[in-house]
């Protein structure tokens, strides 16, 4: 009788044991599992990027594992059309998401093809800790959820994320799984302390604003600091996430990738198409596949992650895709024939922001394109007018604007009413201060960035490449502005009919179609 009691608790107590290397075996017979972590409203402004008022000891020592990537961007600096990006590996001219899902923005189609849909094909288990921020939700139907709020107040503890993912992992048996585990940090409010993290926090005193925003006063140093603050926090966060895989057993079968979902929320930053909205940290490790410690300077987007995953995890069907495969670039070889350019784009994510504009970008030159040119530019007003209805907490009050120097002065008023045209030196002027699209010595420049520019929209079948869209969008938006519609049940944005319509007419050749 004891014998038959003892030998079922002794069996269980070795499969328990040996779990994680049972499920690591298993696992390698299917695709890499796949773990994506996102931080809320973040640059480059990590340890590891070279910011001196950073702290952030474990992304850096992530970053030495992996491949680090200089000039990642997304394509548009908002969160749920940047996140609908890489989810659907598709520019939001094309997936439909061109503002926030809290004002009834959403994908042109709730079929969409996406990482969610596209890896359950391929037998992966789906989860998701931490908020979503897409129209419609159910378009990614992932098999497990926690923790689905903002966290903006962050009551819930980096443990608290650590354990969900922890509890996902587990529960995956031995299937391979995608992971994506999105931090509040580091948005607003930029809370200086939360679950006594960072022990220490930094105060004004101790940091400069990012040379990128222009402006240096008690005040905006006293938001500089609490946005490092919430960085400390968010690598913390990490560390936490990292040390439960470890535990699991399969990180030596797990590619973990790293992101902001766009820059930060100052003057020129979140919203716009500056580099500081744009340029985001991302950050690779694939062992086996990623070489530790290897920089890439080309030009990369987070279009890139849904095309890298999709061929770590084996041939499957052809899907059109925008980005590209990364692997050729994790190998830290030399020279690899990559893209030329970088496109961004915003319309400002909501009608109280409604201001349209594209970007594109090579190696050293960045072009701004405002197709309804001197006209009122309502982010930056969200910025730089205190009279502003959704005027930022980290923005330029008037106080904060009375000693700034010429070359600032001049390129926030032009950020108020943009030429039709902007053209800038990023070697000689990486913070985009000094616009020369009218010297004549840059016209050949300005002239192959323009084009390159109309030939991807046209590629995109872009629907604000037509006149007509671009002014009834606008107006639709500017008649908005009271935001009467987020209370109304059934409202739906005109665009979301009218521009697939468009886009089905639009005679331009269809990308080639992604095959793993």
């Amino acid at each position: 009788m004891k014998k038959s009691v003892l030998f079922p608790l002794a069996r269980r107590l070795v499969a328990l044991l040996l779990w994680p290397f049972i499920v690591a075996v298993s696992a390698a017979a299917a695709g890499p599992n796949i773990l994506l972590i996102v931080s809320e409203d973040n640059g480059p402004e990590l340890g590891c990027y070279g910011d001196r008022f950073a702290r952030t000891p474990h992304l850096d020592r992530f970053a030495e594992e992996g491949v680090r990537f200089a000039n990642a961007i997304v394509p548009f600096s908002v969160c749920s059309p940047s996140r609908a990006c890489f989810l659907t590996g598709l520019h939001p001219q094309e997936n439909g998401q061109i503002g926030l899902a809290t004002h009834k923005f959403a994908l042109y189609r709730p079929d969409v093809r996406n990482v969610v849909t596209l890896l359950k094909a391929k037998n992966y288990r789906t989860g998701l800790v931490g908020k979503l921020h897409v129209n419609p939700e159910s378009a990614f139907p992932f098999d497990s959820t926690a923790i689905p709020s903002s966290n903006f107040q962050r009551k819930e503890s980096p443990a608290d994320y650590a354990a969900a993912a922890a509890k996902f992992i587990r529960e995956s048996g031995g299937a391979p799984w995608f992971l994506s585990v999105n931090f509040p940090d580091a948005h607003l409010p930029f809370i200086a302390q939360a679950h006594g993290v960072p022990a220490k926090p930094l105060t004004a005193d101790d940091v400069k604003p990012m040379p990128w925003i222009g402006a240096d006063t008690p005040r905006i140093r006293e938001q500089v600091a609490n946005y490092y603050n919430c960085l400390e926090r968010l690598d913390y966060s990490v560390a936490l996430l990292l040390a439960e895989l470890k535990k699991s057993g399969q990180e030596e079968h797990t590619i973990v990738c790293y992101i902001g979902d766009h820059g930060a929320q100052f003057p020129r930053g979140k919203g716009t198409v500056y580099e500081a909205a744009l340029r985001v940290p991302m950050i690779v490790r694939w062992p086996g596949v990623a070489k530790a410690g290897t920089v890439r300077e080309e030009l990369v987007s987070t279009l890139d992650l849904l095309p890298t995953w999709l061929a770590a995890s084996g041939p499957g069907l052809a899907v059109s895709l925008s980005g590209r495969d990364l692997r050729p670039l994790l190998g830290g070889d030399g020279h690899v024939p990559w893209r030329r350019y970088n496109f961004g784009f915003t319309t400002g994510s909501f009608p109280g922001n409604c201001f349209v504009q594209h970007s594109v970008r090579d190696e050293r030159f960045k072009l701004i394109s405002s197709p309804r040119p001197h006209t009122d530019n309502l982010i930056a007003r969200s910025y730089l007018d205190e009279s502003h209805p959704t005027f930022v907490i980290s923005g330029a009050k008037a106080a904060d604007c009375a000693d700034l120097a010429p070359h600032v002065r001049a390129a926030w008023d032009r950020w108020r009413s943009p030429p039709r045209y902007e053209l800038y030196d990023l070697k000689a002027d990486p913070y985009e201060w000094h616009d020369v699209a009218d010297d004549s010595a840059h016209a050949a420049v300005k002239g192959r960035l323009i084009a390159a520019l109309v030939a991807q929209q046209k590629e995109m079948r872009d629907p604000f490449l037509d006149a007509d869209n671009l002014e009834a969008y606008v107006r639709n938006q500017l008649s908005n502005r009271d935001q009467a519609y987020r209370k109304a049940a059934n409202f739906r944005w005109p665009y979301l009919d009218a521009f697939p319509v468009w886009r089905d007419h639009f005679e331009a050749k269809p990308p080639q179609p992604f095959k793993p």
